[in-house]
């Protein structure tokens, strides 16, 4: 080969750098060869390869996978371009030495990217398991990254002006505080991180509620720095990691989770509309199934309560009654003891609030069976129709503060026998005449 070599360059001495020129283009070509035959070969009969082995499957990204072999398979030209470049005669000392450096430079920062997505293909096929979402490990492998590049910023750098890797690394050391001053962000957004992954207060798909960063809806990504929110308006709020451990926020996920999703709503009643039921009247609300037992439970009470009362000499206007929205509580607490869409395992209450000037407010507190928003919005307009639509069987009115209907005042009047006849609403008193002040 040598002797080859210096017939060639024999031949070639009557021409100044036609020998050189011959030289360095046999080394590219031998550059263009070994890529070829690295891509076009070995990277096809391994591409065959893997797509026998069981790690070929569907389950597993094949093109994320692939393109780490390829990135690797850039080194070979640069190597064989590194290693020959010293053998091209007649180049100037200070070119060779560039041009090495310039391959190792290519080499380091190729490796990397390769490296880069092998840790994408690794997070890629780690999210396709289920437990995935409780422990994201993506924020880690954006460590891991961070770290790689500036390690490789410091090796391109020493190689460049050729200085010891050690000898820069050990000149940082005095730049410590102002690396920590400029990470900043980047150290506690990692301690925030790992804190949320190890506690998991934030998962994927989790739906987060976080006022002062304008985010309600579901968790899609959580990075390293920040954690992407689809609101549920289509649009994407990105919150820095960070604020999840210093600022308070509200994740929905349990509420899933405890298979419940809670009503807590009111009804305003006219608080005039509330009286006593006469007892006839309560003869006729046994008509409802639901009021079968509370009815009969009641009667007892009060005529044992009732009697003690008139055994003591009292008066009958001390005695207990039933009132109609005492019976019509305890007809919603019994109709949603028996609705198919409520959770009967947690807490249901029917109560009331203290009134204000916009009425009686009687507050239905109870769990929906299902945590889906249509099923839960379903499910409470049907409570709430349902009341509102049986509120008159019970002779109460709802409170409205303006309406443009008419207006309806039912008075007690006298039949044409003189005895007082009942009609439904509120029951208003005639104030006697005031007298006319004495002229004098």
């Amino acid at each position: 080969m040598q002797t080859q070599l210096e017939r060639l360059r024999d031949v070639l001495a009557p021409y100044p750098w036609a020998y050189t020129v011959t030289v360095l283009c046999a080394l590219l070509l031998l550059a263009w060869i070994a890529n070829f035959v690295t891509k076009h070969v070995l990277l096809r009969g391994l591409r065959q390869l893997l797509m026998k082995s069981p790690l070929g499957g569907a389950q597993h990204d094949q093109e994320v996978r692939l393109r780490v072999i390829p990135r690797l398979a850039n080194v070979v030209p640069a190597l064989v371009i590194s290693a020959g470049i010293s053998i091209v005669p007649d180049l100037p000392p200070q070119l060779v030495t560039v041009v090495k450096a310039l391959c190792q430079v290519f080499v380091v920062v190729t490796i990397a990217m390769a490296i880069s997505k092998g840790l994408d293909a690794i997070n890629r096929n780690y999210e396709r398991r289920p437990d995935a979402q409780n422990k994201p490990i993506k924020g880690y492998f954006q460590v891991a990254k961070i770290i790689m590049f500036v390690l490789v910023g410091i090796s391109v750098v020493a190689t460049l002006i050729g200085a010891e890797f050690l000898h820069i690394v050990t000149g940082l050391s005095a730049m410590t505080a102002v690396l920590m001053l400029i990470f900043q962000d980047t150290i506690l957004s990692l301690v925030a991180s790992v804190q949320i992954s190890n506690d998991g207060r934030v998962r994927l798909g989790d739906w987060i509620e976080m006022p002062g960063q304008n985010a309600d809806g579901d968790v899609i990504d959580i990075a390293l720095h920040t954690i992407t929110v689809r609101n549920w308006d289509r649009t994407v709020t990105t919150v820095p990691t960070k604020k999840l451990v210093s600022d308070s926020f509200k994740n929905w996920r349990h509420m899933s989770e405890g298979g419940g999703r809670r009503i807590k709503r009111a009804l305003h009643l006219d608080q005039r509309s509330v009286r006593f039921l006469e007892p006839a009247e309560i003869e006729h609300f046994r008509r409802f199934s639901l009021l079968d037992g509370y009815l009969d439970r009641k009667e007892q009470e009060l005529q044992e309560w009732n009697a003690r009362l008139a055994a003591n000499g009292a008066e009958p206007v001390n005695h207990r009654r039933v009132t109609n929205l005492g019976t019509f509580r305890a007809y919603i607490e019994h109709y949603l003891r028996n609705h198919p869409g409520i959770n009967q395992d947690l807490t249901m209450l029917v109560r009331q609030h203290q009134p204000t000037e916009m009425g009686l407010p009687l507050e239905i507190w109870a769990f929906t069976s299902s945590t889906a928003w249509g099923v839960y919005e379903g499910i409470q307009s049907d409570i709430f129709d349902h009341m509102l639509a049986i509120l008159p069987e019970f002779d109460l009115r709802v409170f409205q503060a303006h309406s443009d209907a008419p207006l309806d005042v039912n008075l007690r009047r006298l039949d044409d026998a003189g005895d007082p006849a009942h009609t439904r609403g509120p029951r208003v008193r005639a104030e006697p005449p005031v007298p006319a002040p004495d002229a004098g």
